[in-house]
């Protein structure tokens, strides 16, 4: 068996597991999810993080116990890993770096993992004790915990050249990173008028975010997984 033959590569990476039957690649400009997401990546570099690198916890969103004398501290340290997970994500999800700069692919996968997956995940669940929403508390904290159990999945499965595995675990990872800013977005543009109390609103789009998120990556990874081939006779 040859180099070539032991496997096939798979969104720019190796898959050193097995025959693996690969769809067509679909042209990353006609893939209108791409654009919406760069969109939700501006929103939040315009929108969100100036306000807490002015370092004035008068603008924070979050309502900051002063009990607690680091809250806005670890507040601004939450929202800047968050905004470089978003961004690494944008990075991880174009097909032109994980095709033909695969160093740039492990470098912000890496920057990712350590720099924003992790660190926004942990921080999130110092925050939420001194959160003013109860239900949200559950929906949050069961999105923190998800989130740094796929993205440790997903860099374990990497290490392992697992890449078929990497890829799923990822998707889903990065999934429940966009999770709390579709929840800000909604909860941005459609509280205003709508009648709806904001403490409730806010506690409904704490799971919204994440879980509307997910079943969109699981349905994604349905069409677009390849599927390995069955060999003949079995």
């Amino acid at each position: 068996m040859t180099k070539k033959s032991e496997g096939t590569l798979v969104d720019g990476l190796e898959d050193r597991e097995g025959g693996v039957a690969r769809r067509s690649p679909w042209p990353w400009w006609r893939s209108p999810w791409l654009y919406g997401l760069g969109a939700l990546v501006v929103f939040n570099l315009i929108y969100a993080l100036p306000r807490y690198l002015s370092f004035d916890p008068v603008l924070s969103r979050t309502r900051i116990d002063p009990g607690f004398a680091l809250h806005y501290p670890v507040v601004v340290a939450h929202v800047v890993a968050g905004n470089v997970a978003l961004v690494t994500v944008f990075v991880q999800l174009l097909p032109w770096v994980r095709r033909h700069r695969p160093g740039l692919h492990r470098i912000s996968g890496r920057v990712y993992v350590f720099a924003g997956a992790l660190p926004a995940s942990l921080l999130s669940l110092v925050l939420l004790p001194y959160s003013t929403a109860p239900m949200g508390k559950l929906g949050l904290a069961t999105m923190a915990v998800l989130w740094i159990a796929t993205s440790l999945a997903g860099l374990r499965a990497a290490r392992q050249r697992r890449y078929v595995d990497h890829r799923r675990w990822m998707v889903y990872s990065f999934a429940l990173a966009m999770g709390t800013s579709w929840g800000r977005v909604i909860s941005q543009f459609a509280i205003p008028g709508n009648g709806i109390d904001v403490a409730v609103f806010f506690d409904i789009s704490s799971w919204m975010g994440w879980v509307v998120s997910l079943v969109a990556a699981y349905l994604w990874l349905e069409r677009t997984t390849p599927r390995r081939r069955v060999p003949a006779g079995r």
